[in-house]
C-alpha cells in the first residue's frame, strides 16, 4: 500500500436511495481527507433485491492491494469473508449490522421505533402492529424496538412478517391485514417502501389513512413527503452513517456506535398537514418544485441512458462488447473490463477500456491479479471531490462468471436499490458475452459438421462428396472454356494391405495420413487431393492448359509415394498405381470422369504386375 488513503466499500448494490446514500456519505468523508473510494458490488449483477437474493456468495479479494481498509454494508459478505479481511490485516467497519469482533456503526433503530409507538399511543391507538422482513438484521432491530415499547405500555405485540422490504412485500402484508379481523388501528412498517405498498393497497380497498389505519414507515425516502396522505417515517441519516464509518475505520475505535435517528410525524399517523416536510409559502413551493423538476430530469436522463446502453449491448454482434464503446451512453468518466484468465487462477486479463475524454475505447493489454483490480489508472481517473468514485461490479450470468467491470462515475442515490446503471451494465454485458460465446460455439459446431460432411476424418483431405463438387465445377468451366482443361488422377496404393497385416491397423492409418501430406506437398493450391476410400485417393489438376504438364506431376507423385514411410511401428514402403482421365474427352458428369480414371488405374496396375511389362 502507498500512503494515500483508499477506502474499499463492500455493498450488495453500489447505488440506490439506500446503499447509494451510504456510499455517498463515505465518499464525501474520504474526499475531505484527500483519499479514494472503490465501491464493490457483491451481489450478482441483475439481482432484483438484496432481500430476495440473500447473502451473496462473494469470495473474490477485489482491490485488496489498493485498499487501506473496508467499510462493509449490511448484507454484503459472509462472516468467513470478514475473517479473511482480518487475517489479511485489513481494518473493517460494518454498517447497519452487528458482527462479533468487528467495529460497527448502526442507526438507532430501536429508540426511534419506540418513539413512533409512543406517538401512536398518544393518538389513542391500542392495537399497534409491526411488519417487516425480519431476516434482515436492521429490520430485526426495529422490531425489537417496537416489541420493547408496546410491552412496556402493556399492549399486545402483533406481528405481520413481510416477504421483503419493498412495496410488493407491503402489498402482500396489506392483503393479509385486510383479510383478518384483528382490530388493528395502527401499523409500523420496517421500511418506507413496505409502508407505501400497504398505503396503496388499503386505499384501493376503500380504507382511509389515518382514520381507519394509522401508518408509519422507516427511512424517510423522498416519496414519503409526496404521498397522499404524507407518510410518517423515521429518518436515518444514511450519509452520516457512511461518514461515521470512515471516521471509525481510520481511528481504529472498536465496538458499536449508534447514529441517532428521528421520528418524523406527518399525516398518515394523524398529525396535521403542516407538521413537517411540505412547503407552506410560495418560496418554499418554488424550491420544492425545482427539486422535483431536477429529480424528474435526472430520472429521465438515467432512463434514456439505460435504454441506449441496453440497445447497444443488444447489437453486440455488430461490435465487440469488450471494447466498452457502449458506455458512451452512460455517465461515466472511464471503464475497464477484466476477464478471468481461467477458472482457477484469480487473475484478470484486461480485455477492454474506455475513456470519456477520448470518446472511444483505448488499447489495452496485460493481466492483473484480482487483488490489484481495478488497475491504478482507474483510481487516478476518479475525482471524489466532484462526486466520482470507482465502482466494481461482477460480470456474471447463470451460465458463466466472466470477470469484473470497473467504472468511474457519479454515485446514483436517487433510484431504488438495484436499479442503478452498474447493476444493469454488469448483467447486460454478461448476457452479451454469453450470446457471443453461444454464437461462436454454434459456428464451431457448424464448421465441425461441415468438416465431417465434406472432409475425411482420418487424413483431413476432402472426401468423395467434396471432390465430386469440385470436379463438377471444373467440368462446367471446361465446357465454357475448352482451353481451361483438367485432369483427374485415380491413385491406388500398392502394398498397403501388407503394411496393415504386418504392422497393424494403427500403422496403416498413420501411413494414410503421411500419404495425404505428401500429396498436398506435391500439388498446387488450385489442385485438390481427396481420399476416395480405403487406400484409394483422387487428384484434380484444375486449369491444366497443356497435357504435356501431366507426366511430370504423375512422376513426382510416384516418386513421393515410393519413398520410405517412417511409422511408429517401423519403416514401410509402398508404390502407387495411377490412372488418368483428361478433360479433352469432353465429359458431362463427374461419374463418367471417375469411371474412366478408375479403369485407367486398373490397367496401370495390371501392366505393372504383368511379367515383361
Amino acid at each position: 500500500m502507498g500512503e494515500r488513503l483508499t477506502v474499499g466499500v463492500l455493498s450488495p448494490f453500489v447505488g440506490g436511495d439506500y446503499y447509494g446514500a451510504i456510499i455517498a456519505g463515505i465518499a464525501a468523508e474520504v474526499a475531505e481527507r484527500g483519499g479514494k473510494v472503490i465501491a464493490v458490488q457483491t451481489l450478482d449483477p441483475g439481482s432484483r433485491s438484496a432481500d430476495i437474493a440473500g447473502l451473496p456468495a462473494f469470495e473474490r479479494s477485489v482491490a485488496w492491494r489498493h485498499v487501506t481498509g473496508f467499510v462493509v454494508v449490511v448484507g454484503a459478505v459472509t462472516g468467513d469473508y470478514l475473517e479473511r479481511l482480518r487475517v489479511a490485516g485489513k481494518p473493517v467497519v460494518v454498517v447497519s449490522s452487528e458482527r462479533a469482533g468487528f467495529a460497527t456503526v448502526l442507526p438507532d433503530n430501536r429508540g426511534s421505533v419506540g418513539a413512533a409507538v409512543d406517538h401512536l399511543i398518544g393518538h389513542g391507538h391500542r392495537r399497534i402492529a409491526f411488519t417487516g422482513h425480519l431476516p434482515v438484521s436492521d429490520i430485526q432491530e426495529r422490531y425489537q424496538g417496537y416489541l420493547r415499547q408496546v410491552t412496556a405500555a402493556g399492549l399486545e405485540p402483533i406481528l405481520f412478517p413481510g416477504p421483503d422490504n419493498h412495496e410488493s412485500g407491503g402489498e402482500e402484508v396489506a392483503a393479509e391485514l385486510l383479510a383478518g379481523s384483528r382490530g388493528i388501528t395502527a401499523l409500523i412498517a420496517g421500511t418506507d417502501r413496505n409502508a407505501l405498498g400497504i398505503l396503496r393497497r388499503v386505499q384501493q380497498a376503500g380504507l382511509k389513512v389515518p382514520d381507519d389505519l394509522a401508518l408509519v414507515g422507516f427511512d424517510d425516502i423522498p416519496a414519503t413527503r409526496y404521498s397522499t396522505p404524507s407518510l410518517s417515517s423515521i429518518r436515518q441519516p444514511l450519509g452520516t452513517l457512511g461518514r461515521t464509518a470512515v471516521a471509525r475505520l481510520l481511528s481504529g475505535a472498536p465496538g458499536t456506535f449508534h447514529v441517532p435517528t428521528v421520528f418524523v410525524p406527518r399525516e398518515s399517523c394523524g398529525c396535521p398537514y403542516d407538521v413537517e416536510g411540505r412547503p407552506q409559502t410560495v418560496e418554499e413551493f418554488a424550491k420544492v418544485t425545482r427539486v422535483q423538476f431536477d429529480d424528474i430530469t435526472y430520472l429521465q436522463t438515467m432512463l434514456n441512458a439505460q435504454y441506449e446502453l441496453g440497445m447497444d449491448l443488444l447489437r453486440s454482434h455488430e461490435e465487440d462488447p469488450r471494447k466498452l464503446n457502449w458506455l458512451r451512453q452512460a455517465p461515466v468518466r472511464g471503464a475497464c473490463l477484466g476477464l478471468w484468465r481461467n477458472d482457477v487462477d484469480p487473475v484478470l486479463r484486461i480485455a477492454g477500456a474506455f475513456r470519456r475524454d477520448l470518446c472511444t475505447a483505448v488499447p489495452v493489454d496485460g493481466e492483473v491479479p484480482v487483488t490489484a483490480f481495478p488497475p491504478a489508472e482507474m483510481l487516478e481517473l476518479s475525482d471524489e471531490a466532484a462526486g466520482d468514485i470507482v465502482f466494481v461490479v461482477p460480470v456474471r450470468s447463470t451460465a458463466r462468471d466472466w470477470g469484473l467491470l470497473a467504472t468511474v462515475g457519479a454515485i446514483q442515490s436517487r433510484t431504488p436499490p438495484g436499479r442503478e446503471l452498474m447493476n444493469e451494465s454488469g448483467a447486460l454485458l454478461a448476457v452479451a458475452l454469453d450470446q457471443e460465446s453461444m454464437m461462436a460455439s454454434l459456428r464451431e459446431q457448424e464448421e465441425r459438421l461441415r468438416q465431417a460432411a465434406l472432409y475425411d476424418q482420418l487424413t483431413g483431405l476432402p472426401n468423395r462428396s467434396l471432390f465430386y463438387d469440385r470436379l463438377t465445377v471444373a467440368i462446367r468451366r471446361a465446357q465454357r472454356r475448352p482451353e481451361h482443361g483438367y485432369a483427374v488422377l485415380f491413385i491406388d496404393l500398392d502394398g498397403f494391405k501388407a503394411v496393415n497385416d504386418t504392422l497393424g491397423h494403427a500403422a496403416g492409418d498413420e501411413l494414410l495420413m503421411q500419404v495425404a501430406g505428401r500429396l498436398r506437398a506435391e500439388l498446387r493450391a488450385a489442385d485438390t487431393a481427396a481420399r476416395f476410400g480405403g487406400d484409394e485417393f483422387l487428384v484434380l489438376l484444375d486449369g491444366l492448359s497443356d497435357e504435356d504438364l501431366l507426366a511430370p506431376v504423375t512422376g513426382r507423385l510416384r516418386t513421393a509415394l515410393a519413398a520410405p514411410f517412417h511409422l511408429n511401428a517401423g519403416a514401410a514402403r509402398i508404390s502407387a498405381s495411377i490412372g488418368v482421365a483428361l478433360s479433352a474427352k469432353g465429359y458431362d458428369t463427374a461419374e463418367d470422369v471417375l469411371r474412366d480414371a478408375d479403369a485407367a488405374m486398373y490397367r496401370a496396375k495390371h501392366e505393372t504386375t504383368t511379367p515383361g511389362k
